[in-house]
């Protein structure tokens, strides 16, 4: 079984890092893994797309996918490409505290957290993405909260070690924003130990 999952939004949202919490969280609990991040013409500001295929054997899809299980929306402003990719019955995970814009796709189940909203409250609000991509481990059950913190700890290079508590709390609070294996992407007997 394979997944496709894009994470989008704007430069500055924390995406890329998003992205690679994600992917390596779910390598280290042995799934097959490829990322890829994009960007804009600009660094702060402009668009921002990373997709992850994740699976349970060899992958067979590239990382540059026409078709997505799984969308996690930072912002509105570059939604359109994401939303013509989005299979029928994808999980679309939103911040609702900047996402302004309709969700125009059929047969796609939306779920909002208020991902800015949740770490502005924590005290930093550029752990955001920390919250969303946690909402949407909880949903899915594609990785566990221990396997996201671990990866995130890594993840940071050493001059941002100083945000690791504060992300660690992001992402605590977005496993708890939604309710957990709501949208189940394995079976219960596909999932990793």
């Amino acid at each position: 079984m394979e997944l496709e999952i894009m994470l989008t939004g704007i430069g500055g949202q924390g995406v890329q890092l998003g992205a690679q919490v994600l992917a390596q969280a779910a390598a280290l609990e042995g799934r097959e893994v490829m990322y890829l991040g994009t960007y804009g013409g600009t660094m702060r500001g402009g668009n921002t797309d990373s997709t992850i295929v994740i699976a349970d054997s060899a992958i067979s899809t590239p990382p540059m996918v026409s078709k997505i299980g799984a969308a996690l929306a930072m912002h509105h402003e570059f939604w359109r490409d994401i939303e013509g990719k989005l299979r029928p019955g994808a999980s679309v995970v939103l911040n609702s505290t900047v996402f302004e814009r309709e969700v125009d796709a059929e047969g796609v189940n939306i779920y909002q957290v208020p991902a800015t909203e949740i770490a502005t409250e924590l005290g930093s609000p550029v752990s955001a993405s920390m919250v969303l991509i946690a909402a949407y481990a909880s949903l899915s059950g594609i990785v566990k909260l221990e396997s996201l913190i671990q990866e995130m700890t890594q993840s940071l290079p050493s001059y941002r070690q100083q945000h690791v508590q504060l992300n660690e709390r992001a992402l605590r609070a977005g496993y708890q924003a939604l309710d957990a294996n709501l949208a189940p992407c394995w079976s219960q007997t596909e999932v990793a130990p």
